[in-house]
C-alpha cells in the first residue's frame, strides 16, 4: 500500500478530520490531501509529523503489511482500540494506565 493511502486509513480509522489533522501538525491541508492522493512527496519532516498526530509511527508506514512485527496480539488489539479512541478517551486511557503503572 502506498505511503498516502496508509496516512489517510489510519486518519480514518481515528475517526480523524483533515482539518483536525492540519491543526495538530501545522501541515495545510492542500498538502496533507497531496500527500494522502499521492500527488505530493512529503519530507520525512511532515511524515513524522503526520504519523505522530496519528499515533503511530514512521515504521509502521513503510511497512508492507501494516503490521508491527515486533508488537504480541495483545499489544496490537490495544493499539488498534487506541487508535479508534476519541482524544478524549485516549487521555483519560493514558491517565488510567499511568496510574497503574505506579
Amino acid at each position: 500500500m502506498e505511503i498516502g493511502k496508509k496516512l489517510r486509513k489510519l486518519r480514518e480509522d481515528k475517526n480523524m478530520t483533515m482539518y483536525r489533522l492540519t491543526q495538530i501538525t501545522g501541515i495545510s491541508g492542500h498538502h496533507i490531501k497531496g500527500v494522502e492522493e499521492g500527488t505530493r512527496q512529503p519530507t520525512i519532516e511532515t511524515l513524522e509529523r503526520l504519523v505522530t498526530a496519528l499515533g503511530s509511527s514512521l515504521a509502521e508506514i513503510f511497512n508492507d503489511d501494516m503490521e508491527c512485527s515486533y508488537l504480541n496480539e495483545r499489544e496490537k488489539h490495544l493499539i488498534d482500540n487506541f487508535r479508534a479512541m476519541s482524544d478524549e478517551k485516549a487521555k483519560a486511557l493514558l491517565n488510567m494506565s499511568d496510574m497503574l503503572n505506579k
